[in-house]
């Protein structure tokens, strides 16, 4: 990452009018239900921000399938983008492979328990040259660094 002040990492916020950080994820938004993608507000985008992308992954998955499951992968987003509707990719942006083995978002879907989904957002310096259909592998790779700030937006879902 680049040298960043603390106020660089704390004014991208990343928020949903679905839920809360750290609350339940409505059922409709889940893999087996609806699978349509939450409302997310995006706020605090810093000046020089050139795209941001967006992983969504569940680490819990760790204990039931052995690693982090992927569920969205999107990036190239315009800068200018303040909120991704409900059922939506925002134009221009391209979507990578899930772990579902398809492309665009993939709601949660814990296999056992109750499991935590991270939305986590990066504003970067560049905008990344990758096909749609690239791995959550390939993205972290071609973004590592050009993060100029980060957000994050948790939530639970139970089976």
């Amino acid at each position: 990452m680049k040298n960043l002040s603390i106020n660089d990492m704390t004014n991208l916020i990343l928020e949903s009018s679905a839920f809360k950080n750290g609350e339940q994820i409505p059922k409709k938004y889940g893999y087996k239900n609806s699978n349509v993608n939450p409302q997310l507000t995006i706020s605090g985008i810093p000046k020089d921000t050139k795209s941001l992308v967006l992983i969504m992954d569940d680490p819990d998955a760790m204990g039931a399938v052995g690693k982090v499951w992927v569920h969205w992968l999107v990036w190239n987003i315009t800068p200018t983008t303040i909120e991704i509707k409900e059922n939506s990719t925002p134009v221009g942006a391209i979507e990578g492979k899930t772990d579902f083995g398809e492309i665009g978002y993939g709601g949660p879907a814990p296999p056992d328990k109750e499991h935590t989904y991270i939305f986590k957002l990066y504003a970067l310096d560049t905008t990344l040259n990758l096909k749609e259909g690239a791995s959550k592998i390939d993205v972290e790779k071609s973004m590592r660094d050009h993060i100029i700030a980060e957000s994050k937006l948790t939530g639970r879902y139970s089976p």
